[in-house]
């Protein structure tokens, strides 16, 4: 668990490129400051990083279940950590150089941040099938506290060459490279035929494990599967929109000091990673749907909120709790996609559905650093933003469990078939 948490603390350092977007975009009355970029701009090497992790976590997922676990974070680790080295060459003072700042934070990065990503997720399952939810939420809270630390020290050391912020790539990606390295080196899958000792699966309530083993075709081949991704997908869109922009907004907004955002990014990463956990914990509770439409509800009217949020602590708190939600989704839909459809192929399946994650980060900073522009509106683009979140809350309400598979639905006694194929959990 440890390993698994050291590796997704690097590759999670992600969440901080506000604090980045921040000291790359051009400021009044500032003639060379970073690469002088406009909000669009800025806002591209962090959407083509999520937009690329989809492409690495299908691969890792599909690789990590044939080979194990340990090769697969190793690389990685090893391929983000070069793709943060390499951007920070982009040292020009104005836009030509952008090219190489997408291809080393976007491309590069992105893509081994996708390939490690999904292999702790899906070996922990394995190892605590008991505590699927909990230990899914735990096992991507790293990933989430990520920017609790990277963010302060990234701008400690933009502080140091103000006019050159990439720069601070080189030791971050050195760091990112330690901890991946140490933490992927002790992962390994749970021996064949292990047991939790004293864990029977449900019989009951549920469709029993052995009757959903679905594998990467059947899954694709469920609309239930479609209906998750896209839940996944309107999550990551509302929540990454703020966090595109947590930087910006809370100086523009709030008036907090550039210091003060950078350290606030750092708070706030704590709630994106806290938030893993803790609606993974409350899904087990009050069902994996009811939590998805909690934490759509809450980020939608937070976001029609926060740009008339003035008042520091009141855009720290509807902040907080729009970066706890945006968490949540990643902590929560590994569990249920191992509820609906079992985890023996969980890598190559919950790989897949990672495209949420890639489509909601190519959609969400695009639009919203749009509407935003250099005029920066943020009435209009926190408006649309919650919008959509808003409206996105009719998809938790008509997913359902899939049916057993057919050559497994003799093992569920009927009275139990009734009861799983309406689960809702």
């Amino acid at each position: 668990m440890i390993a698994a948490l050291l590796l997704q603390f690097s590759i999670g350092a992600v969440y901080a490129w506000s604090v980045f977007s921040s000291a790359l975009k051009a400021q009044e009355g500032v003639p060379v400051h970073g690469m002088n970029l406009t909000n669009p701009e800025a806002s591209l090497p962090f959407t083509v990083t999520i937009g690329m992790i989809f492409i690495g976590s299908y691969l890792g997922g599909r690789i990590q279940d044939k080979v194990g676990p340990r090769p697969v974070a190793l690389t990685g680790g090893i391929i983000y950590a070069v793709g943060c080295i390499l951007a920070s060459f982009a040292t020009s003072h104005d836009s030509s150089q952008l090219w190489l700042l997408i291809l080393g934070y976007g491309v590069i990065s992105g893509f081994g941040l996708g390939f490690a990503y999904i292999v702790p997720i899906a070996m922990l399952q394995k190892w605590f099938p008991d505590h699927r939810g909990l230990i899914t939420g735990l096992a991507v809270a790293g990933f989430g506290f990520g920017a609790v630390i990277t963010a302060p020290v990234a701008q400690w050391l933009i502080a140091m060459t103000p006019t050159e912020p990439n720069r601070a790539f080189l030791p971050l990606g050195i760091g990112y490279l330690v901890l991946a390295l140490v933490g992927a080196s002790f992962f390994r899958n749970p021996p064949a035929g292990y047991t939790v000792p004293g864990w029977v699966p449900a019989t009951s309530g549920r469709i029993r494990d052995s009757a959903k083993q679905f594998t990467e075709g059947e899954a694709l081949r469920s609309y239930q599967w479609y209906l998750l991704a896209a839940i996944l997908t309107l999550n990551v869109t509302v929540g990454i929109a703020l966090i595109a922009q947590a930087s910006s907004s809370a100086i523009d907004i709030a008036g907090y000091s550039v210091a003060g955002a950078a350290a606030l990014v750092g708070v706030l990463a704590l709630f994106n990673g806290g938030g893993r956990i803790f609606w993974a914990w409350v899904s087990g509770f009050t069902g994996r749907m009811v939590a998805f439409g909690l934490m759509l509800g809450l980020q939608g009217v937070c976001l029609l909120i926060i740009p008339h949020a003035s008042n520091s602590a009141l855009f720290f708190i509807l902040a907080a709790v729009i970066y706890l939600c945006y968490g949540g989704g990643f902590g929560t839909m590994p569990a249920t996609a191992g509820d609906f459809f079992g985890v023996k192929h969980a890598g190559a399946i919950y790989g897949l559905m990672i495209i949420g994650w890639s489509l909601g980060g190519i959609i969400g900073p695009p639009i919203i650093a749009a509407l935003i522009g250099d005029e920066k509106n943020y009435t209009l683009g926190y408006t649309v933003i919650g919008i959509i979140a808003l409206v996105s809350l009719i998809l938790p309400v008509i997913t359902r469990m899939p049916k057993p598979k057919v050559d497994a639905v003799r093992t569920v006694p009927a009275s139990d078939d009734a009861v799983a194929i309406g689960d809702n959990a």
